[in-house]
This record gives C-alpha cells, sequence and structure tokens, in this order.
C-alpha cells in the first residue's frame, strides 16, 4: 500500500508541476515530423526523468535501511510527517525563500543550461538525457515522495516507490508535451488546493506507521532489524 501510493503521488504532483515543467515537455525539440518520432521522444523523455527518480530512491533508500538497521525507522517517520505537516502550514513567503537560496539557483542554472545545450541537438537520445536532467531540477512533490521512500526502510522498496512515482507523472506530463493548454487555469487551481490535503494525509500515514499501533496496513507493528536478529539468535 506503501510503495502504490507512489503513483498516486507521481499522478497528482505532475499536475501540479505541470506549471514549471510544461513548458520544457511543449518545447521538446522533434527531428522528424512524423508522428511515431513525436510520440516516441516524449516518451524518452518521460523515461529520463523516472531513471532519474529510481536512482533518487537507489540513494535515499540506503540511507533509510541504514536508518532502520540503527533501529530509528519510526523516529524517522514521524519526524518526517511532522515536517511534512509544518512546511503545509507554513506562509508561501517563508516556502519561497529556500528557491532563493544560492546553491538551490546555481544548481538551477546549472541543469537549465544543460539542457539548453541538449535541446539544439534534437536527437532521441538528448531527449532522453533532457529526461534525466529535468528529474534533478528543484520541486517541492518530489522531495515529499524521497520523505516517503527513505521512510520505507528498504533498498528495494525505496526503489520501487520512486519509479512509480515518476510512471505516475507520465500520463499528464506525456499529454501536455503533445497537446497545449490541455490542463485549463481553473483545473490546475482545483489541483493545487487537492494537493496540499493530499500531503497532509500522506504525513499522518507517516507519523501512524510511525507511532506502530498495530493496524494492519495503516499503522502495523514493525520489527527493526534488531529485534529481528535478537529474534533468530534466540531460536
Amino acid at each position: 500500500m506503501e510503495v502504490l501510493s507512489g503513483l498516486a503521488l507521481g499522478f497528482l504532483g505532475s499536475l501540479h508541476c505541470i506549471g514549471m515543467c510544461g513548458p520544457i515537455a511543449l518545447a521538446l525539440p522533434t527531428q522528424s515530423k512524423s508522428k511515431l518520432s513525436l510520440y516516441s521522444g516524449r516518451l524518452l523523455y518521460n523515461l529520463g526523468r523516472v531513471v532519474t527518480y529510481s536512482v533518487m530512491g537507489l540513494i535515499i533508500g540506503l540511507i533509510g535501511h541504514r536508518i532502520n538497521l540503527g533501529g530509528y525507522q519510526q523516529i524517522l517517520s514521524i519526524a518526517l510527517g511532522a515536517i511534512i505537516l509544518i512546511i503545509i502550514l507554513l506562509p508561501s513567503r517563508i516556502k519561497n525563500l529556500f528557491s532563493s537560496l544560492s546553491i538551490v539557483r546555481v544548481i538551477t542554472k546549472v541543469l537549465q543550461s544543460s539542457i539548453g545545450l541538449l535541446f539544439r541537438k534534437g536527437s532521441q537520445i538528448s531527449l532522453f538525457a533532457i529526461g534525466v536532467l529535468n528529474g534533478f531540477l528543484p520541486c517541492g512533490f518530489v522531495y515529499v515522495a524521497l520523505a516517503g521512500a527513505v521512510a520505507l526502510g528498504s533498498v528495494e522498496r525505496s526503489i520501487l516507490f520512486m519509479a512509480l512515482f515518476g510512471l505516475g507523472t507520465i500520463p499528464a506530463m506525456f499529454s501536455a508535451s503533445i497537446v497545449t493548454n490541455l490542463f485549463g487555469q481553473n483545473f490546475r487551481k482545483k489541483v493545487n488546493h487537492a494537493i496540499p490535503v493530499f500531503a497532509a494525509v500522506l504525513a499522518v500515514i507517516f507519523i501512524l506507521r510511525g507511532l506502530n499501533l498495530g493496524i494492519p496496513y495503516l499503522s502495523p507493528k514493525l520489527k527493526t532489524s534488531t529485534q529481528a536478529l535478537s529474534h533468530d539468535c534466540c531460536k
């Protein structure tokens, strides 16, 4: 259930992120005028983003696994849920301070410059590379997804969570790259209102999971690696 939530998070987040990544998707070059070339190029671009998110899942999964081995998975899950709730409640002007940080601006500028160079090539491989780099652009929803992935405490599950997150973004992003103004302003406003609610629900799930209440699926009893090792040794 937790892993599958990555798919839902990706789908909902993609509707929100069209405002930022939509212009890139719409401007993607095409060497041939054929529809096959157009569709395959857009698909490669989106698969590039999925690869990036999966690699992020691998890295964050290794971190989460180490935390789980230390017996801190429950604390991490509660802390991440609390942080997400705090961020949701923060005023927009405070949230915008993050994007104004020098390191964020430098990273964004380097990525945008590299994407610009790939745009000039226009090959299918360059479209895939654009997607890979696009996945590294600062995005609040990707950070929420990474928080969900690290809380899983497993490398494999973290990779799967982020891969599903990426796949969840494809329907909206692929459609937006083909059809101009597919999602109207009113629709995006409704999505923007729904996103904090969804993020809050996810945060509450993190907190409940960390509380270890023994509720099936929602807050199951977690057995830490230390407990499992102790149990095996006592057999």
